[in-house]
This record gives structure tokens, sequence and C-alpha cells, in this order.
């Protein structure tokens, strides 16, 4: 799962060598939270107009942990 977000955002942002993932161990709900770190200068290719690619990217990735029965959550910081 931490592989397919960082691949999706490598794509997006101009200095792919910033992008790190941090894990969470599950929480009293069974939810994994991933935290996305990007340059700052990347915060907005990563979020996009009224957080259009944030919301694309957290579809694509509960839709992932779905198929692994997960449950996760991204949180871009």
């Amino acid at each position: 799962m931490e592989e397919l977000l960082v691949s999706i955002v490598k794509g997006l942002v101009e200095k792919p060598d910033a992008v790190t993932v941090t894990v969470d161990e599950k929480n009293e709900e069974d939810i994994v939270v991933y935290h996305l770190h990007v340059d700052e200068n990347d915060m907005g290719r990563v979020i996009g107009r009224q957080g259009r690619i944030a919301k694309a990217i957290r579809t694509v990735m509960r839709a992932a942990a779905a198929r692994n029965d997960e449950k996760i959550q991204v949180e871009i910081d």
C-alpha cells in the first residue's frame, strides 16, 4: 500500500525525492493512517484545485485497501 501511494504521488510532483510516507499502527477502529509528506512547493500539486487530486488519491487508496480487507486513511502533511 505504501509503495502504491508513493508511486502515485511521485508522478505528480516536481521533486519526487522529497516524497515520504510514514505509517501509523492500526487504531482502535482498525484503520491504518498513512501520512504523506511532500516538498512545500509541491503541496498544491498534490492537493489540487478544491482538493480534487487529494480526494482522488484517497479514493484510489481506499479501493486498493478494500481489496485486501483493510481500512486506511491518507493524511497529507
